[in-house]
């Protein structure tokens, strides 16, 4: 009996999740192209659009997939009691507030990111001045351990006076937010379903998805990294931006190039 036990295979002991199903992947990439088109769209809208392409697609499950792609925040459930859910989430702070220099507010947030097979998850640190990709990492859940370890990362390099992102899960959990208040960053949280306040790194994303994801059918999660790795060191280091006059963000972020406000 415990001559058995010792041939196991190892890895026998282990849960190996189904692969998602042809039509899975599919749904949720075209979930993925809409919504990155158009992300004042909500899960009715896109269910609809879906359906009348020929995509028989129930609107509940269009909700569940946006939430397991992370293109629809879930909020901190209603369980927790109002003095849970004040200390767990903060006002929006850049509403008329003038970003003037680097390192005055970040903007974080998380996208879906499809493969030929299935799809990872990216997490991006953008400084919202200078439009620099100060730290990223690609994940195949969305467990919160990437987020926590892109954002320690971020602060051994540079401490911001404000960090801004979406009411999601991950932002509003304790690990997250002990760990910004730890670095005496201020926390900002955009309103509910208002893609606009964290404009930046929205548009960002866009440009990702149009100009390296849809272009490529990345086979394997190496190969995302590097399509991924290469997009934002182009963004960063080549790119001119009109927004910057004409300058990269990375110029703009060191301080090489500093920018004219009218």
């Amino acid at each position: 009996m415990h001559f058995d036990l010792l041939t196991l295979n190892r890895s026998s002991l282990y849960y190996k999740p189904d692969p998602p199903s042809p039509e899975e992947i599919h749904l949720k990439h075209r979930i993925d192209e809409l919504y990155t088109q158009h992300p004042f769209m909500g899960y009715r809208t896109i269910s609809t659009i879906m359906n009348r392409e020929g995509d028989g697609i129930h609107k509940n499950t269009v909700r569940l997939y946006m939430r397991e792609m992370g293109l629809m925040a879930v909020y901190p459930g209603p369980n927790l009691s109002k003095r849970d859910l004040q200390h767990r989430t903060y006002p929006y702070l850049l509403r008329g507030l003038q970003i003037l220099h680097p390192n005055q507010v970040w903007s974080v947030d998380i996208t879906y990111i499809r493969m030929k097979q299935g799809w990872m998850y990216l997490y991006a640190v953008m400084d919202w001045y200078s439009r620099y990709i100060i730290d990223w990492q690609l994940d195949q859940s969305l467990e919160i351990g990437f987020v926590l370890e892109t954002m320690k990362r971020a602060f051994a390099r540079q401490k911001p006076a404000i960090v801004n992102s979406d009411q999601g899960s991950h932002f509003t959990s304790p690990k997250y937010i002990d760990l910004l208040k730890g670095q005496e960053v201020r926390i900002s949280m955009d309103g509910k379903g208002r893609a606009k306040d964290n404009i930046v790194i929205e548009r960002f994303w866009r440009s990702l998805k149009y100009n390296e994801i849809y272009l490529h059918d990345y086979n394997s999660p190496r190969e995302t990294r590097q399509g991924v790795k290469g997009y934002i060191h182009l963004h960063n280091h080549y790119l001119p931006h009109q927004s910057l006059q004409n300058h990269t963000p990375s110029a703009v972020y060191n301080k090489e190039a500093v920018l004219i406000h009218k």
